[in-house]
């Protein structure tokens, strides 16, 4: 058979840059079967396949509206299931990932940029350019353990009551990739020993490895942290700091963050816009921000959505929830500019000196109406 694989948000998302690890897996079974199988990169072309199967991750990736699951084309993934997402058969989903599905589309961009640059008389960097493809490329991805007990409102993983193992490392570990990528919903929900024993499984592995969800800091100590620190971690160590209410447990496990991180850079996500898109909660954001200044840790902004409402986006601050998101998560900028210095950056580089950039105007709307928040929190400095 002719099996098409659509990884939706590659052709619904600009710039979406992360391998579908359902699609890669589904690949090496039916490739495993003897059958014939294939990136589709056009909705146009799965006539041509005996089966397709279409994956995506996220609920606002548009797709046509013809798709509809049947004997011959097969939905998935918690884009469209969202938190009832059903799960791969058993004999799928322990599949060595098919780490090359993703292969000729990468050469067909390179040489379209290429072309493109040729055209334009400009040199073609290609190491440069291949930086964005390092995700399918060099990492080997999988899940360690799946699930959460914190049963989040906002998370779309509500589906288990606990954190469980679920794959060996060697299940997705190709050793001819330089890194690896732990997608595991609370890594650190797992029993302890279990998750020192699959943190020396990693260190042993001689790899450089990193955890794409944010890890659950609630859960930290001396010890995991120690192993955690000492590690050959690829990029910022990541956790969440979703909720104002833990602001004091968080406070706590911050002081033993700073014992052992040394000079590895940790990030923060900072959930925005869930309860409400009001004052206080634009406050409590700072609030977190702050905390997390004190501690020489990056905040990164996440503005909450489901799949079928964005609630800042009919805030009346809207403008400043965009503001906020740029200027922290760009670390560049973050670590030099408070955020009034930010928001009048940005009115310096307007094309009309006359007129308000959007930031500096949603700065000054929301200053005039809290000036308390604004003084206590616009000109902190990381």
């Amino acid at each position: 058979m002719k099996i098409g694989i659509v990884d939706a948000d590659l052709l619904g998302r600009k710039k979406h840059r992360f391998p579908n690890l359902a699609c890669e897996k589904i690949s090496s079974y039916y490739k495993q079967e003897g059958h014939d199988t294939k990136l589709v990169l056009d909705y146009n072309e799965l006539y041509e396949y005996d089966k397709v199967f279409i994956s995506k991750v996220f609920t606002d990736t548009a797709i046509p509206a013809f798709l509809q699951e049947s004997d011959a084309m097969h939905l998935g993934g918690t884009g469209f299931f969202f938190d009832k997402a059903p799960n791969l058969p058993e004999d799928i989903e322990h599949q060595m990932p098919d780490y090359h599905l993703y292969d000729q589309w990468i050469k067909n961009e390179v040489r379209k940029k290429q072309s493109l640059c040729k055209h334009k008389g400009k040199t073609f960097n290609e190491k440069y350019f291949m930086q964005q493809f390092k995700e399918y490329t060099d990492y080997s991805i999988g899940f360690l353990t799946r699930g959460c007990f914190r049963k989040c409102q906002f998370c779309v993983n509500q589906k288990y009551n606990q954190v469980f193992l679920h794959s060996p490392l060697k299940e997705f570990l190709d050793e001819s990739r330089k890194k690896i990528c732990l997608l595991d919903d609370n890594f650190l929900g797992i029993g302890f020993q279990e998750r020192k024993r699959m943190l020396q499984e990693l260190l042993d592995s001689g790899k450089r490895f990193k955890f794409k969800q944010g890890l659950d800091e609630r859960l930290l100590d001396d010890e995991i942290c120690k192993i955690l620190f000492s590690s050959r971690y690829d990029g910022d160590i990541t956790f969440a700091f979703d909720n104002i209410e833990d602001y004091d447990i968080i406070h706590d496990k911050l002081k033993i963050i700073t014992k052992h991180k040394n000079r590895k850079s940790v990030k923060f996500y900072v959930l925005v816009g869930f309860r409400s898109t009001d004052a206080e909660d634009i406050e409590n954001a700072f609030k977190r921000i702050e905390l997390l200044f004190q501690y020489g840790c990056l905040p990164y902004i996440m503005r909450f959505q489901n799949k079928n409402e964005t609630p800042w986006m009919q805030s009346k601050y809207r403008g400043l929830y965009i503001t906020l998101a740029r200027w922290c998560n760009q670390p560049s900028i973050v670590k030099k500019m408070s955020f009034r210095d930010f928001c009048e950056a940005n009115q310096a580089l307007h094309k009309n000196p006359n007129t308000l950039c959007s930031s500096m105007d949603a700065m000054l709307q929301f200053e005039k109406e809290y000036p308390r928040i604004a003084k206590r929190y616009f000109d902190i400095r990381f």
